[in-house]
């Protein structure tokens, strides 16, 4: 039978909870205020948590911190009796399942507690699984391509996110491989041959075909999200949704939390956005558990060789093997130097037309874009000040083939501090 851990500091509550809960099958236990909850679960785990938000002298969301802390796969539905939805943001935002207003009508109850524990049984089958073939076989490397320690902590974090069922938000600059990861994630967390992943940008849907293909009816989800069941729901440019579709998505997620796994990105800061009003901030919180933050490429410049190979590897080149063309140190010191707005798409871009069109198995500084040679596109001294000033000068002198006045300019320094 599901278990049941009731934390609220009235008693009538709890003899109502236990009047209309067991006799559908769960076993129920009580707290009467959050501290007592916590000591409660930590000598039992309870397959849910429901509790009340205002209590004394441990209130609701600093219990589900602490519930949070000790058991991170812990469900927590928290109850709350203000009108507004303030209190109900912030228990989302610290890792709660879902919220209930009080007075809550019994079949509300009961459908949230049916959905969480349909969760946490996910999760632990999730667990018992233990890493996927995808995994094990070292995928994340081989399509996060890098040696840089940016680079080595999101393959990291991703292999530990790889079989969660909570949602995922990736942020980054445009062009930050946003596809790749979430591709990652979805073929880690799905059996093959499983079910699809289903992309969905948000930029570029009308509002009629979001409404169709997200919302359907009655918040029952539509076609996307139908086709997307057992597999991965991807929400490309999350910022650029409908507010009128964001506040319908709300029940949708709440509706068809266990039915397949979310996952968006944005190129934006999407929290200072939801904090200014320019996103619906409890769908924030609900698409936001997880977050995984990209480095842009101007941060692992040393990963550049390695890229360099992936690209010459996928390039049809009839004049040579495009896997024997070499770049030069100061084609490679340009390169760095390079601030890379656009990324991994844009690096990607510029050297398959470098390679895919070449003649030549050697490429120097001068057959690069006249955009990357240019100084005023590469980043300044200042973002790079921390403990890496001698390196990052190293690179720009060698990039600017020791024309000092040239590397001053390009760091925004006075030429005396080259020496």
């Amino acid at each position: 039978m599901p278990s049941l851990l009731i934390v609220d500091d009235l008693i009538s509550i709890h003899e109502m909870l236990e009047a209309v809960i067991q006799p559908t099958g769960y076993t129920t236990a009580f707290a009467t205020d959050g501290e007592k909850g916590l000591a409660r679960y930590k000598a039992e785990k309870y397959d849910l948590v429901l509790a009340d938000i205002d209590m004394k002298p441990m209130d609701g969301i600093t219990l589900l911190k602490q519930l949070k802390a000790y058991d991170p796969s812990v469900v927590v539905i928290i109850m709350t009796a203000y009108a507004s939805t303030e209190s109900a943001i912030q228990a989302l935002k610290f890792g709660a399942f879902d919220y209930l207003q009080k007075p809550f009508k019994v079949d509300e109850l009961m459908q949230a507690l049916t959905r969480g524990l349909e969760f946490r049984r996910l999760v632990v089958e999730r667990e018992s699984l233990g890493p996927s073939p995808a995994v094990q076989a070292g995928d994340f490397e081989a399509r996060l391509v890098g040696i840089s320690p940016k680079i080595k902590r999101l393959i990291t974090q991703l292999k530990k996110l790889a079989t969660a069922r909570t949602p995922v938000l990736i942020s980054g600059e445009t062009g930050a491989g946003h596809e790749i990861v979430a591709e990652l994630l979805h073929a880690a967390g799905t059996p093959a041959g499983g079910s699809p992943m289903v992309p969905i940008d948000c930029r570029l849907s009308s509002l009629q075909s979001l409404r169709s293909g997200l919302l359907g009816q009655n918040g029952s989800g539509g076609t996307w999200v139908q086709r997307a069941k057992g597999g991965t729901l991807f929400l490309q440019h999350l910022q650029s949704l409908p507010k009128e579709v964001q506040v319908e998505l709300i029940s949708v997620l709440r509706n068809n939390a266990n039915n397949f796994r979310l996952v968006c990105a944005t190129e934006v800061d999407l929290e200072k956005l939801a904090e200014e009003g320019g996103f619906n901030e409890e769908l924030f919180y609900r698409v936001a558990s997880l977050p995984v933050q990209l480095p842009p490429l101007r941060e692992r410049v040393e990963d550049i060789p390695a890229l360099l190979k992936e690209v010459a590897g996928k390039i049809s080149n009839p004049q040579f093997d495009a896997r024997q063309v070499e770049f030069t140190e100061d084609a490679l010191g340009t390169l760095r130097a390079y601030g890379w707005p656009g990324n991994l798409a844009e690096f990607t871009q510029v050297i398959s037309q470098i390679i895919a069109t070449t003649e030549a198995r050697v490429i120097t500084s001068a057959q690069l874009p006249l955009r990357i040679h240019e100084v005023r596109n590469w980043p300044v001294l200042a973002d790079y000040l921390a403990g890496q000033e001698r390196q990052y000068v190293a690179r720009v002198l060698n990039a600017c083939q020791g024309d000092k006045a040239r590397a001053a300019a390009a760091l925004g320094i006075d030429v005396s501090r080259l020496g």
